[in-house]
């Protein structure tokens, strides 16, 4: 028998073995680095924040310790009801403007957007468990004399739906943007070849946490999105086992389903008023 034949198995499991620790490496370094793929936060200096805020028409919201935690913008007529804004993964509370304003536009609506730890000029660091206290803190702060409706945009559907797990009798209507059902799945089709269920660290599970939520949902998904594609939002719909309405907006993609009219959001408010639980 040839050397070349004696050694070729050994160079076969050094290859193996080199490329298993190629594997590892790669998983590690994804779980060392995932929230940084995970939150995309613009940062303000606060002076900035506080120009942009006055660009926009919107008052500082501030939390319990007088510290700014988001945005306002105060209802134009006495209000009747609240609206607290979830953003998505990327840019700041500032940036949500096109859901805000048409809300708005309705009078006598409070809209709130909640402004995540280590976004905009907030202090912190972006994580699920960052997240959901800061929305605990938000909602303490929250008006307690009207219904309150949770807006959410794509990964804030997961501070939404625990909001909706811890003060369900509180929170009258939820809306989702391009939502999921559990983020770990979302990721685990971004990198199919690594066991993304295993590295994941911040584990929003919307659908998990809607459980015993009975109050109106609804839920939008955009056709053609290829960031957290509609199949995910639509086995949140398939989840929830309360009042509920879909709406899928064909040909869309991601961010262009969240800027809509005060007309459409008219049939939001119609749809919650109509479906939420007694008081």
């Amino acid at each position: 028998m040839s050397a070349s034949k004696q050694t070729s198995p050994r160079r076969t499991v050094q290859l193996l073995l080199t490329l298993l620790a190629l594997y590892v490496l790669l998983a590690l370094f994804v779980m060392l680095v995932q929230r940084k793929l995970i939150y995309l936060p613009t940062k303000f200096s606060p002076q900035m924040a506080a120009q942009l805020a006055r660009q926009e028409g919107f008052m500082p919201w501030r939390g319990a310790t007088d510290a700014i935690i988001g945005w306002h913008l105060p209802a134009k007529s006495p209000p009747t009801a609240s609206v607290l804004i979830a953003h998505g993964n990327a840019g700041s509370a500032l940036n949500r403007g096109y859901i805000a304003e048409p809300i708005h536009a309705l009078g006598g609506i409070d809209v709130f957007v909640l402004e995540y730890p280590g976004y905009g000029a907030r202090n912190g660091s972006p994580s699920m468990s960052s997240f959901l206290a800061a929305a605990e803190q938000a909602f303490a702060v929250l008006p307690t004399n009207r219904p309150v409706y949770i807006v959410a945009e794509s990964l804030g559907a997961g501070v939404a739906a625990h909001l909706a797990k811890t003060h369900g009798a509180r929170v009258s209507g939820l809306l989702f943007f391009a939502p999921y059902d559990d983020l770990a799945a979302v990721g685990q089709r971004q990198m199919p070849f690594l066991p993304v269920k295993l590295l994941m660290r911040d584990r929003f599970t919307p659908a998990e946490w809607l459980k015993d939520y009975r109050g109106p949902v609804k839920v939008v998904l955009a056709e053609a999105d290829t960031i957290v594609p509609a199949t995910f939002g639509q086995r949140l719909y398939d989840s929830y086992a309360g009042p509920k309405s879909i709406e899928v907006i064909r040909g869309a993609g991601h961010n262009d389903i969240a800027e809509q009219t005060p007309e459409w959001w008219k049939q939001i408010f119609s749809f919650w008023e109509k479906k939420r639980p007694s008081d």
